[in-house]
């Protein structure tokens, strides 16, 4: 038991001389507590990010505006659920150019994105709740609004949308590898423990999911189940075994000629006891770093189907879904609407691919 300690001790100390593993670690660790209270960080905290306004579409990062609020009877929310997944609401939201206080309201003009003048409308005090006088509306309901990363080509605030995406690719990817490795591991600890036919069964099962192409068998599987958040969940996890199954295969045809596995038997310890407690645990040191090229993998399929737009669905956001919808920006001068996710993408990727180098060099006995 000591021993092990020491072990767990000295790859914990090369893992913090590894600069890279350890700087991918922390973004991904913030990147996780971003994804958990994204709803609290966004400006627009409405389900999905999805409060439009189509008069500022397409507006730069850094773009400001003046905003009239209308409020409207809203439904008692639980604050769990708000902090969680976002305000249920019906509130419109109007971008100004200007407005005048007068004796029974407000009167605005709408904002127009080529400068001219806008529609002037009065609102009366009347649809303000909480108001008793013109100045009252000006001090709860008229806010100046800044968009840091800019609005997409809805009017959405493009940070919010960026915010609570990060959820879809983090969450495809923790369940996609945790399918992967139930099922992975399970086969592959089959196949390499009894072989003779059931290796041979196993391995021909592994041998015909690998010869598809994987984007392939997960346009396939999610055509099949359906457009949707959880059918791609368990499309992408179904499609990423089989690589678990191959490497857990290998390992336990390696530890099970081990010494302490006869003496196991020798015992009379039955199968199941033999390859959870004694052969497993030994053999799962190359499985979590495929893991973190699994994760890497799941993000880049899932972004890849919101692409082609049979993954996460409108109006929920995903970095690959606010590709697809700007990804003709690149040519109309507006780079930075597809250019933004993008990178998103590039970074969370690379930051999973780099952590498991890291495990790599730190779980490899031989360095």
């Amino acid at each position: 038991m000591k021993a092990s300690t020491s072990l767990s001790k000295l790859a914990l100390q090369k893992f913090k001389r590894n600069f890279w593993g350890v700087f991918s670690f922390i973004f991904l660790v913030l990147c996780t507590l971003i994804a958990i209270f994204a709803y609290a960080l966004a400006p627009d905290n409405s389900q999905n990010a999805n409060q439009m306004h189509l008069s500022i579409h397409s507006k730069a990062p850094g773009f400001t505006v003046d905003m009239l609020t209308i409020p409207s009877e809203e439904e008692k929310q639980n604050r769990i659920a708000v902090f969680f997944l976002g305000k249920k609401t019906t509130t419109t939201e109007i971008p100004i150019s200007s407005y005048q206080l007068v004796e029974d309201g407000v009167e605005i003009v709408a904002y127009t994105p080529d400068g001219t003048a806008g529609l002037s409308k009065v609102y009366p005090i009347s649809q303000f709740r909480n108001v008793q006088r013109p100045q009252d509306i000006k001090t709860q309901y008229i806010t100046e609004k800044k968009f840091i990363l800019g609005t997409d080509k809805y009017g959405r605030d493009l940070l919010s949308r960026m915010l609570i995406g990060i959820r879809v690719s983090l969450a495809i990817g923790f369940v996609a590898v945790f399918i992967s490795l139930v099922i992975g591991i399970f086969f592959g600890s089959l196949a390499g423990y009894f072989g003779g036919k059931v290796d041979a069964a196993i391995m021909w099962l592994i041998n015909v999911t690998w010869s598809i192409p994987t984007l392939l068998l997960v346009i396939a599987i999610t055509l099949a189940l359906g457009k949707g958040f959880w059918q791609v969940f368990i499309a992408v996890g179904l499609t990423m075994w089989v690589e678990v199954a191959r490497v857990v295969r290998g390992q336990v045809l390696s530890v099970k000629e081990r010494q302490y596995v006869t003496a196991a038997r020798a015992l009379g310890y039955n199968d199941w006891r033999i390859i959870t407690k004694h052969i497993l645990p030994n053999s799962l040191a190359p499985v979590i770093i495929i893991s973190a090229a699994n994760f890497a993998g799941a993000i880049l399929i899932e972004s890849g189907l919101s692409f082609l737009g049979i993954g996460a669905q409108p109006p929920m956001p995903s970095w690959g879904g606010i590709i697809k919808d700007h990804y003709a920006y690149i040519i109309l001068g507006k780079p930075y609407l597809a250019i933004i996710p993008g990178l998103a993408i590039m970074s969370l990727v690379t930051a999973f691919m780099l952590m498991g180098n890291a495990l790599r060099d730190v779980l490899d006995v031989k360095n």
